[in-house]
């Protein structure tokens, strides 16, 4: 992940984009793993699969109300910065081969090893043929059949989306391109209105029934439009495509980390209180790009943050292996380790924080045992040029 920033002042004429070859941004890195650690409290907080481990109601309601937005904040988060990122560090010359190779070898080997983990332990005795066999290969979310879409490893849906992601990327990146920089503000625009849009169509065009299983206010095929559906999460990857490229033309604003991080929040709080379409992904969007160019704006001024010290970095590495992996170690542990029974709530704090530490270290010995020797033995040919 590189690039150079550019300056933000008005300029009269079109300004000329540096590439992204001198500068690093580690603490985007860091900032992975606060996502899917936001990723872990959704999960552990449902009650209706169940997974929260708290016996007293209020506890586990108020827990469940807290981080019901954070899941999909997270997977948005990660969207995003799929686009910006790979719009950052693009290369001229990469060969299209080459870029689709590097980005199956990121996610493949990693999600084969949980898919085959998840069939042993639980999966294997109520997943159908027809519902396993896609999530094997990452196709599940293109699916409407609730059994398919949320079948064997619930996080492995996203993977769906971020191989539609990589497979257009070559394609995008051409047409991102040649948007004038002057514009760039009002096709971001754009893609948060056509956010919106797909969920009107949810709201208004999609049958009402039948109802969801989980107990949300939509009918199986609305849920599964409205937020598994892969073409219509490619609207937050081309957001942070437009914004990394807004950022090189020197187009985007100055907002400073805390005030970003306020934002957050605050759209945090909306999203609470909006309606509950709304509220997957459309009101964070905007404030999570914000976010992400805050945080890269500092690593191109070189400045130090927490997100880019030694732990935080290692954090950031390793939270693929930990975003694959902790649904596993949750429902492993619930179904099979405490059969479903719930505790007190300090008790519930620890179970939690076991099935945390586990994550991580499953996490990490994905890193260094699947996704690293993969990368290293599968990611490139000898034609390729070596990465910084």
């Amino acid at each position: 992940m590189n690039a150079l920033a550019t300056d933000t002042r008005p300029q009269a004429a079109e300004p000329r984009e540096r590439t992204s070859e001198a500068a690093r941004l580690p603490s985007l890195t860091g900032l992975r793993f606060l996502a899917a650690a936001l990723v872990f409290a959704f999960h552990s907080s449902l009650t209706n699969f169940p997974l929260s481990p708290f016996a007293d109601e209020d506890v586990a309601g108020g827990y469940e109300w807290l981080f019901s937005k954070a899941g999909w904040m997270g997977v948005s988060f990660f969207f995003i910065l799929s686009g910006f990122v790979l719009t950052w560090s693009a290369r001229e010359g990469d060969r299209v081969t080459s870029f689709w190779r590097r980005r199956l070898m990121k996610i493949y080997p990693n999600h084969v090893v949980v898919w085959a983990l998840a069939m042993v332990l639980f999966a294997a005795a109520f997943t159908a043929p027809s519902a396993w066999l896609p999530n094997l290969f990452l196709v599940h979310s293109w699916f409407p059949q609730h059994d398919t879409y949320i079948s064997v490893n619930l996080p492995s849906w996203s993977l769906c989306s971020e191989l539609l992601f990589y497979l257009l990327f070559p394609f995008l990146l051409k047409l991102v391109r040649r948007i004038p920089a002057r514009h760039l503000w009002a096709w971001a625009g754009a893609t948060v209105a056509a956010m919106i849009g797909v969920q009107l169509v949810v709201r208004f065009l999609l049958p009402s029934a039948p109802q969801t299983p989980e107990g949300y206010p939509l009918s199986v095929v609305q849920w599964w439009f409205a937020y598994n559906f892969p073409p219509v999460r490619l609207f937050e990857f081309a957001l942070g495509m437009i914004t990394a490229r807004a950022v090189l033309a020197g187009r985007w604003i100055r907002l400073p980390l805390g005030a970003a991080v306020a934002l957050l929040a605050l759209s945090y709080a909306a999203a609470l209180a909006a309606p509950w379409l709304y509220g997957l992904y459309v009101v964070t969007a905007v404030p999570l790009a914000l976010l992400i160019v805050s945080v890269a704006r500092i690593d191109v001024a070189g400045r130090r943050t927490v997100l880019r010290s030694r732990w935080a970095i290692w954090l950031g590495e390793i939270s693929f292996g930990f975003y694959v992996i902790h649904y596993v170690v949750m429902y492993a542990v619930r179904t099979m380790i405490m059969d479903e029974g719930r505790v007190g709530t300090l008790a519930g704090i620890g179970v939690l924080a076991a099935m945390f530490a586990v994550s991580v270290l499953g996490g990490w010995l994905l890193y260094v045992g699947v996704e690293r020797p993969a990368m290293r033995r599968w990611g490139r040919t000898r034609r390729d040029p070596v990465r910084g």
